[in-house]
């Protein structure tokens, strides 16, 4: 690093207030890798070191989402069919709305269903989200991307010594300017290199990230085209606890890249992946310190435990900002049902906004209040927001108020129609339902089990809203 006590001032646009200009990090070439054992000791779980420094929440103007699922996605699922990446990326179209809220999307152009796919995705023509390309760092890739008419591409430019060392096997200056030549070469065939920084979390930050990043700003400006930077978390070790210290640190990484390299946070973006159950967090937590655009996965869909998912930094979006800025809702749930039917994805029942279960309840008491008041015990109106009304799924445990619910929020009865708990039918039901328990029974009552309960006991009920075709809500096993 390099210190210039009679540096000029700089006035603080946000604020107006006079600041020191950055320091300047030069790149350390090492003779061996930092690996930061005192941190990830390999054989033990890796730890959180703090050092008490805390950076200021810069939260951009406006943020935005972009997508990997055709990309990072893909390689942790069987791939999808071409009509099935045409029919998600339309669904990322309406999800994200008029206003680009899903910004981007990446693909391979590697295979035929790859390049299949991204003809007919452009045939659509969208303005969002664009399409955008990953490829490896040679001249004739970037000549594949051109044959599309692409305007932007990934470039892997990992930034670890796990990578630089023992990957690659080079020392930090031959890839930095290994990589300086690639962008380079984007730059030149007028395609917007997105540089994506691999293991930024465990790397050498003012040693090797800092002084790269500022080299392609250099770029960037010289050609006056925007080079990005994808702020890659491998493993999912970012952390957003406050103090705590780099490599780790969420906001210290965007900080940095923003204050010492001088990347703008519209050419900013994060890419987390779920390793620590962080991947949702740490993601918010890179718009609210200055990323503007992070990335994500349909479903979270990605290696070993996944991405960021998109649906859950939709619902983010409007928690921290308080509107969605076009984004409709609804899609999450249309894209859970696509996936289901069509590409035989097996979706965890408990997963949050998309799971069977998310917004159901076996819990006596927890029916009880939904009998009174679904808003007790729902997160929100999950059935205007994502079309998904509360549910109740009837065990043992569910007592006369869990049936009660069941009838009532399955057969979508008005007010003046709905069972209660204290009517001697609904007692009778409950007797068989405890008598399955008692004679063994370890899975819950199917719906068609209790349809022909209601069948049973309330037959005005089912004549009413199957019988008369009035029964909206079709549902099969």
């Amino acid at each position: 690093m390099e210190y210039n006590l009679d540096k000029p001032l700089i006035r603080d646009d946000k604020n107006g207030r006079l600041k020191a200009s950055p320091d300047i990090y030069n790149l350390v070439d090492i003779e061996e890798g930092q690996y930061y054992r005192n941190i990830f000791p390999y054989s033990e779980i890796p730890k959180v070191p703090f050092n008490d420094r805390f950076v200021p929440m810069n939260t951009p103007k406006e943020v935005w989402i972009t997508d990997t699922s055709f990309r990072d996605g893909q390689q942790a699922r069987p791939p999808y069919a071409t009509e099935h990446i045409v029919q998600l990326y339309k669904f990322l179209n309406k999800l994200g709305g008029k206003n680009g809220m899903i910004r981007q999307t990446e693909f391979f152009l590697y295979s035929k269903r790859d390049r299949e796919a991204i003809e007919k995705c452009l045939a659509l023509d969208y303005k969002f989200p664009e399409i955008t390309s990953w490829v490896r760092a040679t001249k004739s890739d970037f000549e594949l991307v051109k044959s599309f008419g692409l305007k932007e591409t990934g470039i892997l430019t990992s930034v670890s010594d796990y990578h630089i060392f023992k990957k690659m096997k080079k020392t930090r200056q031959e890839i930095l300017d290994q990589y300086l030549g690639i962008v380079k070469d984007s730059l030149e065939a007028g395609i917007i290199p997105r540089c994506h920084f691999e293991d930024i979390t465990r790397a050498d930050f003012y040693g090797f990230v800092v002084p790269f990043a500022t080299e392609l700003m250099k770029l960037s400006e010289e050609a006056r085209m925007p080079v990005k930077i994808r702020a890659c978390d491998t493993l999912g070790l970012g952390v957003t606890y406050p103090g705590a210290a780099l490599p780790r640190s969420v906001a210290g990484t965007i900080y940095g890249l923003r204050e010492y390299a001088g990347v703008p946070s519209e050419q900013l973006e994060w890419h987390g992946h779920n390793d620590f159950y962080k991947g949702t967090v740490n993601a918010a937590t890179a718009w609210l310190y200055g990323c503007s655009s992070v990335n994500c996965t349909v479903l979270g869909f990605g290696e070993r435990t996944g991405n960021t998912p998109i649906e859950a930094m939709a619902i983010e979006y409007a928690q921290i900002f308080g509107n969605t800025n076009g984004m409709d809702l609804s899609i999450i749930t249309e894209i859970r049902n696509f996936l289901e039917t069509y590409t035989n994805t097996v979706i965890p029942t408990n997963m949050p906004f998309v799971g069977k279960d998310f917004n159901t309840t076996r819990a006596g008491i927890h029916a009880d209040g939904l009998l009174k008041d679904e808003e007790i015990y729902n997160i929100f109106d999950t059935g205007k927001i994502l079309d998904r009304p509360p549910e109740v799924m009837i065990t043992d445990k569910s007592g006369t108020a869990g049936i009660c619910a069941w009838i009532n929020v399955y057969f979508n009865l008005d007010k003046e129609e709905e069972v209660h708990k204290d009517d001697p039918l609904i007692k009778e039901i409950y007797m068989w339902v405890l008598k399955e328990y008692e004679e063994g029974r370890i899975t819950t009552i199917s719906d068609q089990e209790l349809i022909e309960m209601v069948r049973k006991y309330f037959p005005d009920i089912f004549n009413k809203k199957v019988i008369s075709g009035n029964f909206l809500k079709i549902k099969s096993d």
